[in-house]
Parts: structure tokens; sequence; C-alpha cells
């Protein structure tokens, strides 16, 4: 049979530990652009000798397995993809544990890719971890937003039916319904929008604590750690010192109406024992910067103003997050792997935007190197990205005879906030992963 690309579909689910696929329940990446789940490179040595004609022996190196993905915003394949870039933040809401990509971590998040073609052929890769990731809006040329990922991966393994038991990795997917496509049209660049907030001077809380405590601030959520109900020092990962005086999970949605302002912010958390807080003025809680800050004594917690449009006339939109992931090569079992393991690197988020000429407000900014406090991707019900404290590291404005003006810029970010890992916070997202 002559194969082709319009038979091959691929699916997903999410790894509790690197390189173990579950085998439950797969999740459809929706629509493909570019993947290869066979990205092999063997690392074969020629081994030369003298008197022989040719080499005369190949050493074997570890196998490098990549796995490139390109895809259209639909479903959750690109959610999965890119929130994974950012790192998955596990705490309790509700009463069940959700994980959020509530900002940058400093370990590898993995999911397991499953790919089959139609009438039979599996390949079955573990260990996918998003190494750069691309998110692209273009307001020009039309078209769906897009999300390009360049993953490492673990392993790759091949069978006719799904059945992998007696691989690598021993699992069989023979028994999983394979999902079907997602039925929602992808996301367009017109579903985006991009706000920015350029005043953070005025707006504020002031939160007073008890000691060694602090405050993380997220696109969506606000953790309290009240030392007081846990052991000194320990790390904001440990759920023991949050504060559970307001919720019995310790977070505050900053989207529900009781938390939605300022000012009902501040009363709330006034109302708990251990802290005090007030507010000046009634602006949107989401407003906040983003980012952790040490309430041991008392300090304020910028909003901006408002959120804008004032990126007139956008051309096109990509944001990227490269994580310079660090490859272990290792053996497992008899096999030598290049991504037996993986490091994960210091993480650069840009934005690039191109936009028609209309003012020098930006221009000015770049100049001066004063930053941006906050910018937000809206994908509506889709979720969204807050990107604090951007700094413009390059403009242009090229001129050419009779042709609009353009302005590129790109920006880099790196959170607000004084304690801990604040940088954590250069960005934010809203959605589960």
């Amino acid at each position: 049979m002559v194969k082709i690309t319009q038979n091959v579909e691929a699916a997903y689910e999410a790894e509790s530990t690197y390189g173990d696929p579950p085998d439950t329940t797969l999740l459809h990446f929706g629509l493909l652009d570019t993947f290869d789940p066979r990205a092999v490179e063997m690392n074969i040595t020629p081994v030369p000798s003298i008197g022989q004609s040719t080499d005369a022996f190949h050493a074997r190196g570890p196998i490098n397995v990549t796995l490139p993905l390109k895809v259209a915003c639909q479903g959750t394949g690109w959610q999965a993809l890119l929130g994974r870039a950012i790192g998955g933040t596990s705490f309790t809401e509700g009463g069940g544990s959700v994980k959020y990509p509530l900002k940058l971590t400093n370990s590898a998040d993995s999911i397991a890719v499953l790919a089959r073609e139609t009438g039979g052929d599996y390949t079955l890769v573990g260990g996918v971890v998003p190494n750069e990731v691309t998110l692209t809006a273009d307001y020009t040329a039309g078209g769906y937003i897009t999300l390009d990922a360049n993953c490492t991966a673990q392993f790759t393994e091949d069978s006719t039916d799904g059945d992998f038991s007696g691989g690598f990795y021993g699992d069989n997917y023979s028994n999983n319904a394979f999902p079907a496509a997602p039925s929602a049209d992808p996301l367009l660049a017109t579903d985006l929008t991009v706000s920015v907030g350029e005043a953070a001077a005025t707006s504020k809380i002031t939160i007073d604590g008890p000691p060694l405590s602090y405050v993380e601030v997220g696109e969506r959520f606000i953790r309290l750690f009240d030392d007081n109900t846990g052991t000194v020092g320990v790390e904001s990962g440990d759920s023991s010192l949050l504060d559970t005086g307001i919720n019995a999970d310790g977070t505050i949605d900053l989207t529900n109406g009781s938390f939605n302002t300022l000012t009902n912010l501040a009363s709330t958390i006034n109302g708990d024992g251990n802290w005090s807080c007030s507010a000046t003025n009634s602006v949107a809680s989401l407003n906040l910067l983003k980012g952790i800050y040490n309430t041991a004594a008392s300090r304020d917690i910028f909003a901006t103003t408002n959120m804008t449009s004032v990126f007139t006339n956008l051309k096109t939109v990509s944001l990227k997050i490269a994580n310079n992931n660090v490859s272990i090569p290792g053996k497992t079992g008899t096999t030598w792997l290049q991504n037996n393991k993986i490091a994960r690197g210091k993480a650069d988020v840009t934005l690039d935007l191109t936009m028609t000429a209309e003012d020098e407000t930006y221009y000015d900014k770049y100049k001066a190197g004063t930053t941006i406090p906050l910018i937000r991707l809206d994908f509506g019900s889709s979720g969204s990205i807050a990107l604090t404290n951007g700094t413009i590291t390059s403009f242009s404005r090229p001129l050419s005879p009779g042709g609009e003006i353009v302005d590129t810029m790109s920006i880099k970010f790196r959170g607000a906030g004084d304690y801990k890992d604040f940088s954590s916070y250069a960005i934010s997202a809203d959605w589960t992963l």
C-alpha cells in the first residue's frame, strides 16, 4: 500500500513519570501540520582501520529521538504542549488535585504520543518534552493560530496493532479507544485579543502578613503562604505552607465575583486573622502584576489601571518559550538513549510583534529601557496568558518608498516581585493540563 499523510493522526496523554506512558485515556492532538514520530538519529560512528579499504566497523552511539510537532490551536493539544513548555503546577482546588501552567517550573513535564495509520501500524513515543514552542497568529495572511513545538523524546517504537507489551515500554494500546478529532473550529487570529497594561504605579493592594509569609500572584490564582501553618523554610511548592483560612484549598480564584476587584480581594484577605490588607480602588484583580512577593512586612502589590489594546493594527504575534533543556544520555535496560533523562534549563520568554507604526510610545520605551508591566493574550473560552515586566530588546521601523511603515518589536519578560523564584511568573497561563 502506498503511504500517504492523510492516513495518519496522533493522540497524547500525560505522563506522571518521565518516559512512562500511562496507557489510559488518549486525547486527540487536532489538526496536524508537521509531525514525525520516527525522527530517530542513530549516531553511528564509522571506525576505520589500517589495511582496510573502508571502515572496518560501525560503532553505535546513543539513540537520539526528537518529535517535531506543529498543530493548529484546536481542542486541547496545543494547550498540552504550550502548557508543558511553561510547566505544570499541581495544587488542590475544590477538593481535587488540578494542574495548571501557573508559572515556569524547574522540572520537565512529559507526555506520551501515539501515532496511528489507517488500517494499522502504530508508533508510540514516550518522554516527549517541549523544548521550544512558538505560538503564531498572523492577522494579514489569515489562517489558524498555530503552535510549532520542537520536542525531545526518550524512545520510539512501532507496532502493527497498538500492542507494545513486548517492547521497550511494555504498554498495550490495542484496547484503548482512539479519540475522535475535535469538532470545534481551530482558533483564528481574530479570536486572540492582545491587551497591554501601561500604568502600574497607582492601583495596588497593600498586604501585611505574618513572619516568613509570602504571596504568589498568577494569571488566575493568588496563593497566600503563611509560615505559621507549616514548617519554617519549606519551599513554596509544599502545600503545608498554604494559608487555608480563606479557602480550604488555600487558593483564591481571581475570576470569582467575591475576589475579582482589588477592594473585594483586600476585604477577603483582611478578614483572615493572620493578615491585614487594603486596596486603593476597584481595578480588576486579574490586572495584578504576576510574581512572588515577600509579605513578612507591609508591602504593595501593584496592578495596571486598565488593560487596553494599545498595540494598534497588529499584523503578527509570535510568542516563543525556549527552555534550553539538557539531555542526559544513559541506559534503560540494554537500550542506550541520548534523552534517557531530561534536565530543564533556563527559559527565555519572548513576544515578537509587528504592527502599523502610529506613534513613538514603544520606541521611547525601547530607548529609555523602561518596562511594559503586563501584556495579556486572551483566547476567550480557551484560556489566557499573562506576560509580566517586559523589556523591549529590539525595535526596528524600516522605511520604503510609498509603503506603510511597520514597527517590529521583540520583548522579553522577567516577572515581578522580590522573593524566591519570582521570575517564574514571567509567564502565567489559565487552563488545566
